[in-house]
């Protein structure tokens, strides 16, 4: 199978990025087979998105959907041109809905966690604190059950933990050395199954296997050319991740959604246009009761002049008020049963502000019930 998207020139090692090696690329996706139906696949690490893009070509372009997370702004910005979606930012301040993914490629920054910063970033875990183990435990709930992972980190961070971790929630578990020796890479396949006990014979002998990769006491064979045997199918996602989104913003980055977005003036007309209509006139004139009712109702404030000349600054408004009755009923014992039923009942209110000269009320606000 050859690649879509070739290494460029400027692949290179920067803020513990490790690229996907070329044949370990090719040799990993030859184990992967598409389901029937659409599906989602993510790569929270995506560098420059040709791993996960080339996944997506390996699977079927047309039914895929591609997802991405990177923290460098160089690799976000190239990445976007070969996926469907990529945020640039860090995976640990991002949203993304929980079980949305039929594939997940993770490829992590290699590491130890600095002092005191573990506990700060959501690092759950007893044995050494590794940026890979960080990076398992933040994308574990991204995958949907019978998903895919290939988990691709240093065979020497293969401890205890990590091991447990991944025999609980994975079956199927195969371990590789990548193509490329250069950082002593392996590439672990399996499929996700709700958490096991690890007790049954094929978990042990997996834990015993890893373990000994891990310890450098047995080095795993190099990841066949050809997979020989049934490939792990990616199964058809239910839909789009419902959230998938950075939680936090750089000033260049609200700047670009301003721009992308225009704030409320495109929707200016919408939400306050009616505010500036003058009112229409009605199909036949007002009569007393029409009139009287759109006071209350406060449709026809303003300014009031009578026949007799009296000036009125009015405006209605209309308040809901409880009538309280009570009811006395004898029961058959012979005592008395009180019973209170409160009602609402609509109270249009007319205030009127006498702006009338040489009115006796001049200035003072008067009340219409």
């Amino acid at each position: 199978m050859a690649l879509m998207f070739p290494r460029l020139a400027r692949n290179f090692i920067r803020n513990g990025y490790f690229p996907t090696d070329e044949p370990t690329l090719e040799r990993a996706l030859s184990a992967l087979a598409p389901a029937s139906g659409s599906m989602s696949i993510l790569d929270p690490c995506a560098g420059e998105g040709v791993a996960i893009a080339e996944a997506a070509h390996a699977l079927g372009r047309e039914q895929v959907k591609a997802f991405a997370v990177e923290y460098d702004a160089e690799r976000a910005t190239h990445a976007r041109k070969l996926v469907d979606c990529c945020l640039h930012g860090d995976l640990m301040d991002t949203l993304i809905s929980r079980q949305s993914f039929g594939l997940l490629w993770l490829n992590p920054p290699y590491g130890d966690l600095s002092r005191g910063v573990d506990g700060n970033i959501g690092y759950q875990g007893k044995g050494r604190a590794r940026l890979e183990k960080l990076f398992y435990q933040r994308t574990l709930p991204l995958l949907q059950y019978d998903g895919v992972l290939v988990f691709i980190i240093p065979g020497y961070v293969l401890d205890a933990e990590l091991v447990g971790w991944l025999t609980r929630h994975f079956a199927d578990l195969r371990i590789y050395r990548a193509v490329d020796t250069q950082f002593k890479q392996v590439v672990i396949f399996g499929r996700r199954i709700r958490q096991r006990e690890q007790d049954s014979e094929e978990a042990r002998a997996v834990r015993s296997r890893m373990l000994l990769i891990g310890q450098g006491e047995l080095e795993a064979e190099e990841l066949p050319d050809t997979w020989p045997f049934q490939p792990y199918s990616v199964p058809a996602s239910p839909g789009d991740p419902e959230h998938f989104y950075r939680v936090t913003l750089e000033p260049a980055q609200f700047a670009d959604e301003v721009q992308r977005l225009q704030g409320l003036w495109p929707s200016l007309d919408t939400h306050l246009g009616a505010v500036h209509q003058a009112p229409r006139p009605p199909a036949r004139a007002l009569s007393h009761w029409h009139l009287a009712l759109a006071l209350a109702a406060g449709a026809i404030p303003g300014v009031v002049t009578s026949r007799t000349g009296k000036v009125l600054v009015v405006k209605g408004d209309t308040h809901k008020e409880k009538s309280l009755t009570t009811e006395y009923q004898e029961r058959d014992d012979g005592s008395i049963a009180e019973t209170r039923i409160l009602t609402d009942r609509f109270v249009p209110v007319i205030r009127a502000w006498d702006l009338t000269p040489a009115s006796e009320t001049l200035g003072q606000v008067l009340t219409i019930r």
